[in-house]
Order: C-alpha cells, then sequence, then structure tokens
C-alpha cells in the first residue's frame, strides 16, 4: 500500500513539474516570438518611411539626411533594444544560474554577520 501510494505521489509530482516546465516553455517562447515580430514590423515599416523620404518629389540630399527622417528608426530601435533585453536579457548578462549564486553568497554573508 505505501509503495503504490509513492508511486502516486511520484506520478502526481513528475506530471506538475512536466506540466510546469512546459507553461514556462510555452512563455519564453511566446515572448521570443512576440519580439521577432516586433522586430520585423520595425523593419518594414521604417525601410518604408526611409523609402518614402528618399523618393519624395521634392528630393533634396541634405533634406534626407536630415534628423527628421530618421528620428522614428532611431526612437523605435530604442524601443525594440529594450524589448530584446526583456527576452533575452536575463539570460545573457546574467546567467542561468545567476540568481542561485548570488542567493547563496547572501546567505553566507548573513551566516558571517554576528547578531548579538
Amino acid at each position: 500500500m505505501v509503495r503504490l501510494r509513492n508511486r502516486i505521489n511520484n506520478f502526481q509530482i513528475e506530471n506538475f513539474s512536466q506540466d510546469q516546465n512546459f507553461n514556462l516553455a510555452y512563455k519564453r517562447v511566446k515572448r521570443i516570438k512576440g519580439f521577432y515580430i516586433h522586430l520585423l514590423v520595425y523593419v518594414f515599416v521604417n525601410l518604408f518611411l526611409i523609402f518614402r523620404s528618399f523618393f519624395d518629389r521634392e528630393f533634396s540630399f541634405l533634406e534626407f539626411w536630415s534628423w527628421e527622417t530618421f528620428t522614428t528608426p532611431i526612437f523605435w530601435g530604442i524601443g525594440i533594444l529594450a524589448h530584446g533585453i526583456s527576452v533575452f536579457g536575463p539570460n545573457v548578462f546574467f546567467g542561468s544560474d545567476w540568481e542561485n549564486r548570488k542567493m547563496n553568497e547572501f546567505m553566507q554573508n548573513y551566516k558571517s554577520e554576528k547578531w548579538e
């Protein structure tokens, strides 16, 4: 009877863990997909805006290289960069086990402090 309960509990834990891992992976894939869609829209819209400025009827080479031509790509590019960092940044900058290492470091510091 005890073995049967242990098997059932282990099965439930494994399924819960697999479901939890699936949900985490699904959310991560959705965030990555959202970033790539955002990047694609950024490229097409800004190419359209730049080509429209370039092929304007009253085209002037100096006017094309003005600040107004590139403000949208620059500021939207900053937004894309922030979006990319939010999606890929934690693993790029901190690594996969950074939180665990930092927690252990803080716990060691707290153990070494004397509370009197």
